[in-house]
């Protein structure tokens, strides 16, 4: 029994000490890594979104409207089909603490007078001043918290005449594990 104590004592410590791990998103392009907080305040979209990159749903798919100093927009194609699964709409989760700034993540919608989301359809604001004529329309679940570069680079593409790049901008959308001290390296360097 005394052998046991100095390592129970042991195993105790390791396990108070382990450090905490984050779920975080990550979207793999042919231009670089981005890296995703999702917002525990839309607790819809947020489970959508990790279900969705979980399910491999989005991989193969591409960024299929990207428009300098507004948004790089990526999921379902951007048609009746990609829209019309009423499985795949979200009521809308509005917060007025979470605008449509510099790297917001926002759920993409066709016009729908209760502006529901399409859950397979997203963006990432590109505009530096961001885009507050979409705040309290679309609704907001994340942030960017690494790649900006990349998103930049993302909608600087060639492009056609309905902003859909001429060489496919690809996504593999995963769910990651990041260790709250990397979590706040990334975060002090956005924020």
């Amino acid at each position: 029994m005394k052998k046991l104590i100095p390592l129970l004592c042991i195993v105790l410590f390791l396990a108070c000490t382990k450090e905490k791990l984050y779920e975080i998103g990550q979207i793999k392009t042919p231009k670089g890594e981005i890296l995703l907080w999702l917002y525990n305040e839309t607790p819809r979209h947020k489970a959508s979104f990790i279900e969705l990159a979980n399910n491999g749903y989005w991989d193969s798919l591409t960024f299929n409207r990207v428009i300098p100093n507004f948004v790089a927009q990526g999921g379902c194609p951007d048609t009746p089909e990609g829209f019309k699964d009423p499985e795949y709409l979200l009521a809308p989760e509005f917060n007025d603490s979470l605008l449509h700034t510099y790297g917001a993540l926002g759920a993409g919608r066709d016009g729908n007078p209760d502006k529901l989301s399409a859950r397979c359809q997203f963006y990432i604001v590109q505009n530096k001043d961001g885009l507050h004529r979409l705040d309290g329309d679309y609704t907001v679940f994340g942030k960017v918290i690494k790649g900006m570069d990349i998103i930049d680079a993302i909608v600087n593409v060639e492009r056609d005449s309905i902003d859909k790049p001429l060489t496919p901008v690809t996504l593999d959308v995963n769910m990651i594990l990041m260790k709250e001290l990397d979590l706040q390296k990334l975060f002090n360097g956005y924020n």
